[in-house]
């Protein structure tokens, strides 16, 4: 693959002008195709099986789609006087006309008439709005006209706030903050590693063109692959962060190579050889691990995956076929001027001697931290934040301590029960639909229960059951557990009913227990994907196999990390949010997931040069010296500013946004400083001459990927290497003294 990479490369950049036509071109015919075929993605957000997910079934055949559609609360409070008196009254009746004539509203009832929702003091009213298509086929616009829509009667005498999916909708961040700050840290970073303009110009445009391209990529496929909206969101931080990485490994090898004396051809085609295969290998992991999500068995995050990897294959391509068309564009600008840009760092290569003088004080060291970080998960408790986790001056977060108030905490996450009839004739069903609520009725847990309500056809019926906590409450997922498995099955007992537990809360219930019951296979399959994957690229079987342990240590800390935050309160305050908010139920497979492949990124990128070291002849410590000395700096920047593109999502609004942001930098922060400068240095050493051992049968059938690029010669006559440089070989005389 090195000699194949070297000579696209060679190529490319010698032919530049027709290069980056070429990449032009084709993001037109993309823009043009995500224009023909794109649109709306499918319908993808079933959860096969799910008790929940039969009663929207039943909802939907049954003319109730408006119970299995989106929808919104609409909280009215009075700041004076009562919600029934005749001018309030007026104004809430106007603002719900309004509603009513927005896209897609199926109702949207008074609370003054008969069964509406007022407090017994006046003072709150609530309106339920429905909407006849689900969430997915939702975007922010439909969540700004409803909006609209309640600014239309404007009465000082009551406030108006509003919560749901709907809304949310609107309160989706459009602007790129996180995005932005991140590239402007990246801008900081990069110039001070490169001491150059250009070279972090470079790197920054290879990574951008990659994003553009990934997101263009994705908006042409969303709808024949049913990818969600929020896949390009993930993928654009994702993009943007494993981007920057891949393009500053590619074009710090490619100055180096110019400073040796290589022409612009050959320092293109040995870095295409070596970085470049790095970064096949590393983005073919990501992607994998990636691509792993569709084991949970759940095909909106399978295709949330699906999505996210076509981001994240893009870089990669940018990388390897646009970057050197814009280090050709960028000429004799990228030659460093200084040979402290381009040669081995002194610091790390001290840093390796420490490292390597006593391996396992460093891997003991390490190994205890990462625990340290880790040993929150142990208190990890999975379930849906809610509104009540929002800002205080949220509208989501005003009308759910409104509703609340007025009607208790479960009515923030009403159960809906469907009742699937089987013989409308039977002389005995209405008995027995009363039976069955009033048993739920009588439920420990529950607050009240709704008369059933059978559909126009007669085929099904619909009881509402309000829990007395709320929603994220243990409690309240104790309660579904008891409907499902004694109360339910007790009342309809010698019947033809079926009844099923739905609504939103059993929903997110269901969600959770789906992932929870693949995790095991999920994990194993991206393990050993992953694995595979790095024994053909290094040609060994121990060093996948070390990696692939100290991947999930850094795994693990990601997850302490956001237990800590989020339900412990640790530093909670800093991002705005408060303590005891349950961890999102799919939070731990899809930061496996990204973080997993991720940390192989720098792992694939560190032991590359290790082994670079090992093909030149050096013995095992020198190797580990010298491939630091080459390699830290690059790993140390490029993992600041991954970990700051992903940390600026932690002052996002959205609480699961803030839950992402701080697993995913704290992770990368821990990965590189502890994991890749630390411990694996340190393993590499211990193991010796076996870290690069393969059994040969193995040996036989495994590609030879070549991440050192020791096949590829020069083909151009060398050009003047930068005065001063030489070939990286730091401390040998003490290596060798040590007896290495």
């Amino acid at each position: 693959m090195s000699s194949l990479l070297a000579r696209y490369s060679r190529s490319l950049i010698h032919h530049w002008k027709r290069t980056l036509g070429v990449a032009f071109l084709v993001l037109v015919l993309l823009g043009v195709a995500s224009g023909v075929a794109g649109g709306p993605s499918a319908d993808n957000n079933k959860i096969p099986g799910a008790e929940s997910q039969k009663a929207i079934d039943l909802f939907q055949a049954h003319g109730q789609a408006n119970l299995a559609g989106a929808d919104a609360d609409v909280v009215f409070q009075a700041k004076s006087g009562k919600l029934t008196d005749p001018k309030a009254r007026a104004d809430i009746e106007k603002t719900l006309a309004a509603v009513r004539k927005v896209d897609h509203v199926a109702k949207a009832d008074s609370p003054f008439a008969k069964g509406g929702l007022v407090s017994k003091d006046g003072t709150i009213a609530q309106a339920k709005v429905q909407y006849d298509v689900e969430a997915i086929k939702l975007d922010k616009k439909d969540g700004t006209k409803l909006e609209d829509a309640l600014k239309t009667v404007k009465d000082p005498a009551v406030q108006i706030s509003s919560r749901g999916q709907v809304v949310d909708l609107a309160a989706e961040e459009s602007f790129p903050v996180g995005e932005l700050a991140g590239v402007a840290i990246a801008m900081v970073l990069l110039t001070v590693l490169f001491g150059s303009k250009a070279a972090m110009g470079a790197t920054l445009l290879g990574a951008v063109a990659g994003v553009i391209f990934g997101q263009v990529l994705i908006a042409a496929l969303a709808k024949p692959l049913g990818l969600p909206s929020f896949a390009s969101q993930i993928a654009l931080m994702l993009g943007l962060g494993a981007g920057i990485d891949y393009a500053l490994l590619i074009v710090g090898r490619y100055r180096e190579q110019l400073a040796a004396g290589d022409s612009k051809r050959d320092a293109a085609a040995k870095a295409a050889a070596t970085s470049g295969a790095s970064v096949v290998a590393a983005g073919a992991i990501v992607i994998v691990a990636i691509l792993g999500l569709y084991a949970t068995g759940i095909p909106l995050i399978g295709a949330m995956g699906l999505g996210t990897a076509l981001g994240v294959l893009a870089v990669v391509l940018a990388a390897l076929f646009v970057l050197p068309g814009m280090l050709g564009a960028w000429g004799e600008k990228l030659r460093p001027r200084k040979i402290e840009h381009v040669q081995p760092s002194p610091f790390f290569a001290r840093w390796g001697e420490r490292i390597t003088r006593r391996p396992w004080l460093s891997i003991g060291a390490g190994v205890v931290i990462l625990l340290v970080f880790a040993a929150p998960l142990t208190q990890m408790r999975l379930g849906q934040p809610d509104d009540g986790n929002k800002g205080a001056d949220k509208t989501q977060r005003i009308a759910y301590d409104a509703q609340a108030k007025a009607f208790g905490k479960g009515s923030n996450g009403t159960f809906l029960l469907a009742v699937d009839i089987g013989n409308k004739n039977d002389p005995a069903l209405k008995d027995q639909l009363a039976k069955i609520a009033s048993d739920v009725k009588k439920t420990p847990g529950v607050a009240s229960a709704s008369p059933a309500v059978t559909s126009p056809d007669g085929e099904i019926a619909t009881i509402g059951a309000v829990p007395t906590t709320a929603p994220q409450d243990q409690k309240t997922s104790d309660l579904l557990s008891t409907l499902r498995d004694d109360v339910l099955p007790q009342a309809t007992k010698g019947t033809e009913l079926k009844v099923y537990v739905g609504g939103q809360t059993a929903g997110f219930e269901d969600f959770s227990d789906k992932v929870a019951s693949r995790i095991p296979l999920f994990i194993a399959l991206v393990i050993g994907l992953s694995v595979i994957l790095l024994i053909a690229a290094f040609r060994s079987l121990w060093i996948p196999l070390v990696s692939a342990v100290f991947n999930l240590l850094s795994v693990g800390a990601a997850y302490g990390a956001v237990v800590a935050v989020f339900q412990q309160g640790f530093g909670s305050s800093l991002i705005g949010v408060e303590n005891g908010v349950p961890i999102i139920s799919f939070l731990p497979v899809m930061l496996f997931a990204i973080l997993f492949g991720l940390s192989m990124d720098y792992n694939v990128f560190l032991l590359s040069r290790i082994q670079e070291a090992h093909h030149e002849g050096e013995k095992p410590r020198q190797a580990v010296i010298i491939g630091l000395s080459r390699i830290g700096k690059v790993i140390l920047v490029a993992g600041l500013v991954m970990a700051s593109v992903f940390l600026f999502f932690a002052t996002a609004d959205d609480v699961i946004a803030k839950m992402f942001g701080v697993g995913l930098g704290v992770a990368i922060l821990v990965d590189v400083l502890i994991v890749r400068l630390v411990v694996a240095p340190a393993v590499v050493l211990l193991l010796g001459e076996k870290a690069w051992w393969l059994p040969k049968w193995l040996d036989r059938i495994l590609p030879n990927v070549s991440l050192e690029g020791h096949l590829v010669k020069n083909e151009d006559p060398k050009g003047e290497p930068l005065q001063g440089f030489e070939a990286p070989q730091p401390q040998r005389e003490h290596a060798v003294a040590a007896g290495d």
